[in-house]
């Protein structure tokens, strides 16, 4: 099951996804930043939505585990289940990532462009520097 530290992390994204590396956002507002990313690499199965609130990481049943198997062929080292609110509904929807290995990465990441970036900073992957005018 994924430790999270203490901090504001109701708001989430999928901030990447390439095949192979996932990168989920966390943070009190997505607008302009986020201060933690959940780490996922060598993704086997994935089965979350785009953006979501609150999930409630558990550790994976019986049954979700063989159902990673029957799609994966084995068992990868990492599967992590979450629950989060249903869009539509009062239902709570189940996501799954099975995935070689998940990492916890805290840090103050802009959205947007910006210069002089402290210790710890960093930008999203996306973020480009502006045109030259």
């Amino acid at each position: 099951m994924i430790e999270l530290p203490e901090g504001s992390w109701w708001d989430w994204d999928v901030l990447h996804f390439d095949g192979s590396q996932l990168r989920l956002a966390a943070g009190y507002d997505l607008t302009y930043h986020h201060g933690l990313e959940v780490v996922f690499t060598d993704v086997a199965y994935l089965a979350c939505p785009i953006q979501f609130r609150d999930p409630r990481f558990r550790v994976p049943s019986l049954d979700e585990r063989a159902l990673v198997r029957r799609h994966v062929g084995e068992e990868p080292p990492v599967i992590v289940a979450f629950d989060v609110d249903a869009p539509a509904g009062a239902d709570l929807l189940t996501c799954l990532v099975a995935a070689g290995s998940v990492e916890v990465v805290p840090g103050l990441v802009y959205r947007y462009w910006r210069d002089n970036l402290a210790v710890g900073e960093r930008l999203a992957p996306y973020v480009r520097p502006p045109e030259p005018s």
